[in-house]
């Protein structure tokens, strides 16, 4: 069997692609991992189409120059508004995240799912043709997640400014009947001790890392890119905005290095 040591590429608006490594790490132990926080642009929702994709075409070249042999877009309105172009652009494999909405749609019993998203996916043609492919016979309550990104991206995902924007977009949903909630941005599960606060015990809260770790196991294996087992990783992780507020999401490990960069 072949194996490739170089490791798997993340890029996110920020800190919250971390709960996406986190998953993939937890599933792939043996991979080295290179993840970027381009929190200095943060956050993508609020940017226009033709940015996003400039943003994410800067994120994937940085990558690529670091030796990635697979690249995680770990960012919601990054994969619904540049994923295809950079799919058709660059040889290596890449996994997107798109809203759970396919999960939820089967696992509803109201019939009634809440979605929690960015003005960029929601707005999105990407998001739109997930809803239309997998929401048939549900109503999906969408709501945008407006300021809830330079919270988290700030450190204070479960202060009361936080809880308090929650607590007014989820009240619509509330009202209507939700009784499944979508977590549309790898920001947002941060913000899950906050949400159970506010939501009812019956309301499931869903998000993509699981489905995105099992994606990139998949591909690994599918083009023989899956490192041996046993040798030693290493996990570099490079931010434009403040190292501190980045390690503040990652463990206390020796294998994990963070670096202050501009050149993406």
């Amino acid at each position: 069997m072949a194996h490739n040591q170089n490791p798997i590429g993340f890029f996110d608006s920020g800190v919250g692609g971390t709960s996406i490594w986190k998953a993939v790490r937890k599933l792939l132990p043996q991979e080295s991992t290179i993840y970027v926080a381009d929190s200095a642009n943060a956050p993508y929702g609020e940017r226009s189409s033709e940015e996003i994709l400039a943003l994410s075409i800067k994120n994937t070249e940085f990558l690529i120059a670091k030796g990635c042999k697979l690249i995680v877009v770990a960012c919601n309105t990054a994969t619904t508004n540049a994923i295809k172009v950079l799919r058709s652009s660059y040889e290596l494999p890449f996994v997107g995240i798109e809203p759970a909405i396919k999960p939820a749609a089967l696992q509803t019993k109201t019939g009634k799912v809440g979605l929690l998203a960015t003005k960029g996916t929601l707005g999105s043609a990407l998001f739109h043709e997930t809803v239309l492919a997998n929401a048939t016979g549900i109503t999906i309550y969408e709501q945008e997640g407006t300021g809830l990104v330079p919270l988290i991206e700030a450190g204070l995902e479960d202060g009361p400014e936080a809880f308090a924007l929650l607590e007014q977009q989820l009240t619509p949903m509330l009202a209507n009947g939700i009784d499944t909630l979508v977590l549309g941005c790898t920001h947002y599960p941060y913000l899950i001790p906050a949400l159970l606060r506010i939501l009812p015990s019956y309301v499931s809260i869903l998000d993509a890392a699981l489905p995105v770790a099992l994606q990139t196991q998949n591909l690994l294996l599918n083009n023989g890119l899956q490192a041996a087992v046993g040798q030693q990783t290493t996990h570099e992780f490079y931010t434009n905005k403040e190292v501190a507020v980045l390690s503040r999401f990652l463990p206390k490990d020796s294998s994990i290095r963070v670096t202050f960069t501009t050149h993406f």
